[in-house]
């Protein structure tokens, strides 16, 4: 079996997702880092999903979903991976 760096990195990603579930939603998860891993991790699980069927994905839309969770939560995610790129947000 081959496996691409992409798809053990998109797998984390997914299982993550999967593990967080339940902080989803309503705040009634008391530490808030706990709360924002589960949105992100959310929010790009369909990303992650095409990756680990050999898919892509469009990046743009990926950081408006990072955007979206940054709106709803007050973080900074897509900030952040601009500045983790050497990309303008």
């Amino acid at each position: 079996m081959t496996v691409t760096q992409d798809q053990v990195l998109a797998f984390a990603v997914y299982e993550i997702r999967l593990l967080l579930a339940h902080h989803l939603g309503s705040g009634d998860t008391p530490d808030p880092a706990v709360r924002a891993a589960a949105h992100l991790a959310y929010a790009l699980h369909n990303q992650a999903d095409a990756v680990l069927h050999g898919g892509t994905f469009d990046p743009q839309q990926a950081a408006e979903a990072l955007s979206a969770v940054d709106r709803m939560l007050a973080t900074n995610f897509q900030a952040r991976l601009s500045e983790a790129t050497g990309h303008e947000a």
